[in-house]
C-alpha cells in the first residue's frame, strides 16, 4: 500500500501516484551481482561436493576442479562484499533499503497484512493489495530464508576457505577458530554448508514464482521494478 512518505515522494516530482521510485542502483545492482555470484556458487558447490569421477591423461595436466574451487571461493569474496555494501546502504539508501534488514515484528496490523498475503498466495483471497516496497509476507520470507541463510553460508562458507589457508589467515582467525568448534568437526560444517545451498535453491524458486506471478497477477511491476527502479501500478481492472 501506499505510504504518505512515498506519496509526498510521488507529490513533490509533480507525478501521480501510478509510478513510485523504490529501487535505487546500488540496491539494484547488488540484487543482480548477488544473483549471479549465488548461481556460480551453487554450480561449482554441487561439483565440489560431487566432483567429477575421472580426468582423462595424467594428473599433472589437469586442474578441473582447482579451477572449480578457485572459482567457488571468489564468488564468494564477491558475495560478501556485496553483502557488506548491501548493509552499508542500508544506513545511507531510501526507507525501502532497509525493507531487508528490519521487521515490525510487534506491529499486529503487519502480521495482518502477512497473513492476508499468504491466502492471496494460496489463491483464497481474490483481490491483491499494492505496496510500494516488499509485502510482508515477501519481507518476512527475505529475512527468515534469504538473509539468515545467505549469512548462515557466508559464515560456514569462510570457514572452511579458513581452514585451507591455515592459521595467520584473516578467514581462520575470523571464522574457522570459532565455527569448526562450534559445529564439532569440518566435516558437519561442509553438511550443514551443503544443506544451506539447498534451502538457499529453494527460496530462489519461490523467489522468482513470487515475482513472475504478482506481477502478471497483482497489476504492479516486480520483475521490471528491479531493473528500473520505479514501481508501475497499473489500473484495476473495471
Amino acid at each position: 500500500m501506499l505510504s504518505a512518505q512515498d506519496m509526498q515522494e510521488a507529490a513533490a516530482h509533480g507525478r501521480a501516484v501510478k509510478a513510485v521510485y523504490v529501487y535505487e542502483a546500488p540496491v539494484r545492482l547488488w540484487h543482480w551481482v548477488n544473483a549471479l555470484a549465488i548461481s556460480v556458487l551453487a554450480l561449482t558447490g554441487w561439483f565440489i561436493a560431487s566432483p567429477l569421477p575421472s580426468q582423462p591423461g595424467e594428473a599433472s595436466a589437469n586442474f578441473l576442479m582447482g579451477y572449480v574451487r578457485f572459482t567457488h571461493f571468489a564468488a564468494g569474496y564477491v558475495l560478501l562484499a556485496g553483502f557488506l555494501g548491501r548493509i552499508y546502504w542500508a544506513f545511507v539508501g531510501n526507507h525501502h533499503a532497509r525493507q531487508l534488514f528490519v521487521l515490525p515484528l510487534l506491529n499486529a496490523g503487519w502480521w495482518k497484512e502477512v497473513l492476508f498475503e499468504l491466502r492471496w498466495y494460496l489463491f483464497l483471497e481474490r483481490d491483491p493489495k499494492k505496496y510500494v516496497g516488499h509485502n510482508p509476507l515477501a519481507q518476512l520470507a527475505m529475512f527468515g530464508l534469504f538473509l539468515t541463510t545467505l549469512l548462515f553460508m557466508i559464515v560456514t562458507g569462510f570457514a572452511l576457505y579458513g581452514e585451507g589457508a591455515q592459521a595467520g589467515s584473516w578467514s581462520h582467525a575470523l571464522f574457522t577458530s570459532w565455527v569448526i568448534p562450534l559445529f564439532g568437526q569440518s566435516q558437519d560444517v561442509h553438511t550443514w554448508h551443503h544443506v544451506g545451498l539447498w534451502v538457499m535453491l529453494f527460496f530462489v524458486m519461490l523467489h522468482v514464482y513470487a515475482a513472475l506471478r504478482e506481477d502478471i497477477m497483482s497489476r504492479q511491476s516486480l520483475v521490471s521494478t528491479m531493473l528500473s527502479g520505479w514501481r508501475m501500478f497499473k489500473d484495476d481492472k473495471p
